[in-house]
């Protein structure tokens, strides 16, 4: 079963999508052929807006990881052969500075949802039982329901190439500054100890033997940079709109993120 097609889904991105129509033939007669891509645009953008505090509670997690980091180190040095105390004290001292390891985890989660239904309007041929007219309007002459990959097939005028070359580029500039991004972070925030796990019973006894979880590679941080740039790729293969959409998107949580951690970076 299609997801977006379950009753609930289906009706909130209905009312999305003629919220998104009604306001780009609001503006069309002072927009012309660019009123679509401005309402995706502008809705974009009140969504991403709207989602700003859970943006800020990831990064205050981040800031919270990088303060306790040297704390969690030292509990770890000085009860390395005693992994019932360490994982004790760990979480002693996550609940004395009123954080957890997953924090910042439940936010990201959260707002999963809401970008996949806002995705949905771009991808969609069909909305909760009728055509999604708005991959049948256009931007500079390509139709907002066309592919990179289908316009190269179809042999379209060559400003349909600017058009999604320049989105392309913009998704690729974007996932470089983020890997940059990505990097620094990683190398400002010394890795943090995982708090030690209970295995079970051993050998069918009543007692509990708790084992260290492994320490990520060195390496990690270093291959999970690149993931931007799977966007990219689906770039390639999604409609203009969605196309358009990951653009405005990534760029604004790039921006996002930089702006947040300048303004909560601890004085």
């Amino acid at each position: 079963m299609n997801l977006y097609d379950f009753g609930p889904i289906a009706a909130i991105l209905d009312s999305a999508y003629r919220l998104l129509l009604g306001f780009a033939s609001f503006i069309e007669p002072f927009a012309g052929e660019l009123s679509a891509a401005i309402a995706i645009v502008t809705l974009t953008l009140l969504i991403r807006s709207v989602l700003i505090p859970v943006g800020r509670s990831q990064v205050r997690a981040e800031f919270s990881r990088r303060r306790l980091a040297p704390q969690l180190s030292e509990l770890q040095r000085r009860y390395k052969g005693k992994p019932e105390v360490l994982q004790r004290k760990m979480m002693e001292l996550y609940a004395a500075e009123k954080t957890s390891p997953f924090a910042g985890i439940l936010p990201a989660l959260a707002q999963a949802p809401v970008l996949s239904l806002l995705y949905g309007l771009f991808v969609l041929a069909v909305i909760n039982g009728h055509t999604n007219a708005l991959l049948g309007m256009h931007l500079f002459g390509v139709p907002l329901g066309t592919s990179l990959v289908a316009f190269l097939g179809a042999g379209m005028p060559p400003v349909g190439l600017i058009v999604f070359a320049s989105l392309l580029l913009a998704i690729a500039a974007t996932a470089w500054m983020s890997r940059r991004h990505a990097l620094k972070i990683a190398t400002e925030n010394p890795p943090i100890p995982p708090v030690p796990g209970t295995t079970g019973r051993v050998g069918g006894g009543t007692a509990a033997s708790a084992t260290p979880m492994p320490t990520p590679p060195a390496w990690l941080p270093s291959a999970l940079s690149w993931l931007p740039f799977i966007t990219v790729v689906f770039a390639l293969f999604v409609p203009l709109a969605a196309t358009l959409y990951l653009a405005v998107t990534t760029a604004w949580t790039l921006i996002e993120r930089a702006w947040l951690r300048r303004a909560l970076a601890p004085r």
